[in-house]
């Protein structure tokens, strides 16, 4: 079984990871070219029986401008959906809801239903009968009753990781348990086989890769990092090293680029800021000519000082003109298109690139420095110069996914 994604999103698929054994991969209708959407699909489709795609919000959701739901991917792949309802405090209304979402739209297929958060029996059984009398033919493949212990924690950026969690074994057991015995598996099976699959092999690059030799920090700070991304770098004939900030690791010597992803670095500022060897192994690396580039958590820890949920600074790296803080929150979401200005960026200046902002932390000071992009919104709006640029180092809050096509 191959997990996949719909849209921007780094902790849903941990779970899905942990659940497969296999890692989940990401699609993306507004911040992916078909071709590297072709080249993903064909990667779930290796030594797969049965990919399952989680969607984005609901169904026809997705950027500002109306494109990249998980709709657009269902009728690009031809996959089949199945729409899953919460029921909760509705019977027969529930079946008007379902009519609407098949008829929405006639390029893709809603080939079946799991109606969820049942309350007992007799709501059961109203459903059942409210479908039968319906004009659907729609098949129900669950009636999932409502669980409290299956209910994950969240913060600020969505549910805690998967990583995190010490009872991650146990809740995906519970959790197999329950859709076992309130789904069709079968039924399931046998929606998931009416589905095209095959796209044509490509070995597209999403990104070129910032060096030969990568650093890439990866812990539960720095999580927030796309599969797709380190893959395309790797077909690129790139190493991938990854390394530790939260352990007090370095990036390794030989290294010569070094890369930052997001995450959480504002719930372990206190940590990084103790963990000199770190610190200074980055700065070393930049001092050497490392190309070091920065994304969102990455950006701030670059930056001279992390102020945490407290109101307590933090110094951080020193390598760009850059103080944030999560004391100060302001939200910042959805996809982005960004034109690199800088001369020394990763990329050559004028690039087109695709990515996502998700982050509550705010800047308290920019010192003189090149903007790394010139980025706007899914509309083309709200342009502005963002990031920032000196020597070999940048980073902005940015999330990239691809080359804007």
């Amino acid at each position: 079984m191959a997990p996949a994604k719909i849209g921007p999103d780094y902790i849903d698929p941990g779970f899905h990871s942990a659940a497969c054994a296999r890692q989940s991969l990401s699609l993306d209708a507004w911040a992916m070219r078909p071709e590297t959407r072709a080249t993903l699909r064909a990667a779930l489709c290796q030594d797969s029986d049965l990919i399952i795609a989680e969607g984005v919000m609901g169904l026809f959701d997705g950027a500002a401008d109306g494109s990249g739901s998980t709709a657009d991917i269902a009728a690009e792949t031809g996959w089949p959906v199945i729409l899953i309802v919460d029921v909760a405090g509705q019977a027969a209304s529930a079946i008007a809801t379902l009519r609407g979402f098949a008829t929405h739209r006639s390029d893709i297929q809603i080939a079946g239903v799991l109606f969820n958060r049942v309350g007992g029996d007799r709501h059961h059984h109203l459903l059942k009968q409210a479908l039968a009398d319906s004009d659907l033919s729609i098949p129900c493949l669950g009636y999932l009753p409502r669980e409290a212990g299956l209910t994950l924690k969240s913060r600020h950026l969505g549910l805690v990781q998967a990583q995190e969690r010490t009872d991650l074994e146990a809740i995906l057991n519970r959790a197999a348990d329950w859709i076992t015995k309130h789904a069709d598996m079968e039924g399931l099976r046998r929606v998931a086989q009416s589905g095209t699959v095959a796209p044509t092999p490509t070995d597209t690059i999403c990104l070129p890769p910032l060096g030969q030799r990568i650093a890439v920090a990866q812990d539960t700070a720095f999580a927030f990092c796309y599969p797709h991304l380190l893959a395309a770098w790797r077909r690129a004939g790139a190493d991938i090293l990854p390394f530790s900030p939260l352990a007090n690791e370095a990036p390794t010597a030989d290294a010569d680029a070094v890369y930052l992803p997001g995450g959480y670095p504002e719930l372990h500022a206190g940590q990084l800021a103790r963990n000199q060897h770190f610190l200074t192994g980055l700065r070393d690396a930049a001092g050497r000519g490392c190309c070091i580039f920065g994304e969102c958590g990455g950006y701030m820890v670059l930056g001279e000082s992390l102020t945490d949920a407290d109101g307590t600074p933090h110094q951080m790296a020193g390598l760009l003109p850059l103080r944030t803080s999560f004391e100060s929150r302001r939200l910042h979401l959805g996809y982005r298109r960004a034109s690199v200005l800088s001369d020394n960026a990763p990329w050559g200046k004028g690039t087109q690139l695709a990515g996502h902002e998700f982050h509550y932390a705010t800047t308290q000071y920019e010192g003189a420095a090149q903007p790394l992009f010139q980025m706007q919104d899914a509309l083309g709006e709200n342009a502005a110069a963002v990031g920032l640029s000196i020597g070999n180092v940048c980073g902005s809050f940015l999330h990239l996914i691809d080359t804007a096509s």
